[in-house]
């Protein structure tokens, strides 16, 4: 069988992730984690499987720039040793994920040099997340010349939201002109769980609550594969107490820092993104070390966790209204997969909607997809690990195949 050999790249302001897939098969034969670019101290993690063995490669070594780095996971991969290729020329496609692509970008698309251009008009929309996904894309041009690149927009699958669910009740000329509106984001990852939790319930009209937790946490209300809402906006600062990001919050907070407390544009997005979410309240953004303060007895940590899960309760309320019930909540992300006290909070209490979590099936670890309910649960309780990458490397062959 002819394998396509296709590199998957997300690109942050500071980092760059990649897989290296053989389609059609859904294991990647090498992954890489690139990390404090253009700061002291670069750190390379870079994994190879091969004949069911796993090798991995700790670097550490300064990277001025995104190309220092792009063209080190190049060499990464084609040196021996470390490599699975012999040349750079073998990768024909590269699949870039790019977290938001507006009203323009609204499905997987072969990057033209007016897609970057648009990519790039969406700078302001996405200031912490583009810029490295466009640098991503210039980098991956220059390295591998020969491969198709494509994007994948985590916004694309939240454009089945109705008018309803994404317009803001403000004056209409201010989407019509500006595209002011309910964006949504971690798209790739609620369409890949979404559809694996459609095929373990063997419902394809399945409505499913799916709950992405990590460093950035969203949810979505899913009916029959579509996304009806959301609850990051704009960009991906509103809906859920994130590691650093602040989510809901009374716009008059805004405005009382600017008018009274002098602060600018640049402050206050650094102050929203950067400083707030569980850092703000217990200066720790890692769930894993407000965990451990618990333990400790710490009662910030604990109040902090309590809100963290009182408000993805909240959203569950209201997206069970959105869909009239459900049939499946899901948990994914790094938090929402391994998190047990996390889960056990969320679920807690939620019976008079047919949420009942089994304590014992929760803290068991398996791999894969796995029922968390009691058997007389109404609403099953799902952990589904996300893919992103395998999702992406899938839209990627689509597209293609398609063409």
């Amino acid at each position: 069988m002819h394998k396509t050999n296709l590199l998957v790249i997300n690109s942050g302001s500071s980092s760059i992730k990649y897989q290296l897939f053989q389609m059609p098969s859904p294991e990647p034969v090498c992954s890489g984690l690139i990390e404090r670019i253009g700061l002291t101290g670069g750190i390379i993690t870079h994994k190879v499987w091969q004949k069911g063995k796993e090798t991995t490669t700790n670097l550490q070594q300064d990277l001025a720039d995104h190309e220092a780095g792009m063209r080190l996971a190049a060499k990464l991969l084609t040196q021996p040793g470390t490599g699975i290729l012999r040349d750079p020329a073998e990768v024909a496609i590269v699949g870039h994920r790019i977290v938001h692509g507006g009203e323009t970008l609204t499905k997987t698309t072969v990057i033209t040099p007016e897609v970057k251009a648009e990519i790039k008009k969406l700078f302001p929309l996405a200031p912490l997340h583009n810029p490295g996904h466009y640098k991503g894309i210039e980098v991956a041009e220059a390295v591998f010349k020969q491969a198709t690149q494509v994007a994948v927009f985590d916004t694309a699958f939240h454009q089945t939201l109705p008018p309803k669910a994404y317009l803001y009740a403000i004056p209409d000329h201010f989407y019509k002109d500006f595209g002011i509106r309910v964006y949504g984001f971690h798209g790739t990852s609620h369409k890949y769980v979404s559809a694996r939790a459609m095929e373990f319930l063997d419902k394809p009209d399945a409505r499913i609550i799916s709950m992405h937790l990590g460093n950035g946490c969203s949810m979505a209300a899913i009916q029959a594969g579509r996304s009806l809402d959301t609850s990051m906006g704009l960009t991906p600062l509103d809906g859920l107490v994130m590691g650093t990001r602040c989510g809901n919050i009374d716009a008059s907070v805004i405005l009382y820092l600017i008018e009274q407390q002098g602060y600018t544009s640049e402050r206050l997005s650094d102050l929203l993104n950067k400083q707030s979410g569980m850092l703000g309240l217990t200066g720790h953004s890692d769930m894993r070390d407000i965990g451990r303060l618990i333990s400790e007895g710490d009662e910030q940590a604990k109040l902090a966790y309590e809100l963290y899960a009182y408000r993805i309760q909240k959203f569950i309320g209201a997206y069970s209204a959105v869909l009239s019930g459900a049939d499946a909540i899901l948990f994914t992300g790094g938090v929402g997969e391994n998190d047990v006290r996390l889960r056990e909070m969320v679920c807690r209490d939620m019976d008079w909607c047919g949420i009942a979590l089994d304590p014992e099936k929760n803290k068991s670890a398996a791999p894969g997809i796995r029922e968390i309910n009691t058997a007389g649960s109404r609403v099953k309780v799902l952990i589904v690990p996300t893919n992103e990458e395998l999702e992406i490397a899938h839209q990627c062959m689509e597209l293609l195949h398609k063409k």
